[in-house]
């Protein structure tokens, strides 16, 4: 493989999980740990298996068809592009107020400045790369980095917590208990909305795609997937050690809590490190892949791309300064998105079994039925958790 592809694929993969890795990320795993304790290794597990099933499909497609997906699923059927490109930015800008506001939990955390200012210049440094001339480049390197920031102090938290990995190992195969509605939060979070389309979007405009790149696009998804899954995992367990201690989690911060309970003050500065690189590395994720979905309904959007990316983060920070965080909007958006996914699949297999899309390409037969069975389960969780979910959430 080539330098440049090289460094193409990983930046792709890398920008995929670092968008998924965002504030949401880090309390949904806490929480859920908390309440499942070692059974949600059970919930990461086929979390993982669905995760990767969806964006191997995806990224494929994208890479066979070389266009984005807005653009094959109204090939698919006229108008289709346009709604899920409304469904993908709609949650994209929900999720992003909440990955600003993140930002400026981190940044308080680590210099004490109001959360406010901290989110405004987190903004600011978001907007900054994409005034570059190799935006791209840029990008791929500064999610890159925090990716790999976050990882290693995420590890050197969960060993201070000295978590009960053998009975991890056990409740991850043997579960006390299944919960629906935390899978389908975890695949939402994962590969939900936006997220599962920010590295074959990357690709297809750093010109990697066609057949001939399919074994290198196939590497980079389950790369992608397997960084975050591996994060997961180390948060899962710091948390699983802290609780497991019998401590109890801030409920106004569960996170926050758990590096602080695993290593002290050391620990709680440490959260800041990670709450910001997260949520930041999200705001620039959530940006450019959900601009990606307008940039080709006409020349002048594609054209002035950088400045709607631009814009975005400015109406997202903006949002959070003056308004607030609007709590009950995102989750019921995240939620949401956990029904985009099997529509986006639900496309994008259609999609590959129609030639004036793929031409002469033969989708693989098990990819197709590991796809339609990802496709029906998550419609069917999905489905479930929203008709119990959105009563709850407005009583």
């Amino acid at each position: 493989m080539k330098n440049t592809n090289r460094s193409i694929l990983i930046g792709a993969a890398f920008l995929m999980a670092t968008s998924a890795i965002g504030p949401g990320f880090l309390t949904q795993t806490t929480v859920f740990t908390e309440a499942l304790a070692a059974s949600f290794g059970f919930v990461i597990l086929i979390s993982i298996i669905i995760d990767i099933g969806a964006q191997m499909n995806i990224w494929r497609i994208i890479a066979v068809s070389e266009k984005r997906a807005q653009d094959i699923a109204n090939d698919v059927l006229p108008g289709l592009g346009y709604f899920l490109a409304a469904l993908v930015v709609a949650g994209g800008l929900a999720f992003n107020i909440g990955n600003i506001a993140g930002a400026g939990l981190g940044t308080n955390v680590l210099l004490g400045i109001s959360p406010k200012l901290g989110a405004i210049l987190s903004g600011v440094l978001a907007i900054g790369i994409f005034t570059v001339k190799e935006a791209g480049r840029v990008m791929d390197r500064f999610t890159q980095i925090l990716g790999f920031v976050m990882i290693g102090l995420t590890v050197y938290v969960m060993f201070t917590a000295q978590p009960p990995v053998g009975e991890a190992v056990v409740k991850t195969f043997v579960p006390d208990t299944i919960d629906f509605l935390a899978i389908v939060t975890l695949v939402g979070g994962t590969v939900g909305g936006y997220i599962t389309f920010a590295g074959g979007h990357r690709l297809i405009d750093a010109g990697l795609k066609g057949r001939e790149a399919i074994p290198e696009v196939t590497r980079s998804s389950v790369y992608a997937i397997g960084v975050a899954s591996i994060m997961r995992i180390f948060l899962f367990l710091a948390v699983l050690g802290v609780v497991s201690q019998g401590l109890v989690l801030d409920e106004s911060n569960p996170p926050a809590s758990v590096f602080q309970h695993a290593a002290g003050t050391i620990g709680y500065k440490i959260f800041g490190v990670v709450m910001w690189s997260a949520a930041v590395t999200s705001v620039v994720g959530a940006a450019y892949t959900s601009v990606s979905f307008l940039r080709s309904f006409s020349p002048a959007l594609e054209k002035n791309h950088r400045w709607l990316t631009i814009s975005f983060i400015t109406i997202s920070t903006l949002v959070f300064v003056f308004v607030g965080q609007p709590v009950s909007i995102l989750v019921l958006v995240g939620s949401v998105n956990g029904l985009i996914l099997p529509i986006a699949l639900g496309v994008m297999l259609l999609a590959a079994h129609k030639k004036k899309i793929v031409g002469d390409y033969k989708h693989p037969v098990w990819m197709t039925i590991f796809g339609i069975i990802i496709v029906i389960a998550m419609t069917y969780m999905g489905v479930r958790t929203l008709l119990t979910g959105i009563p709850q959430l407005f009583s």
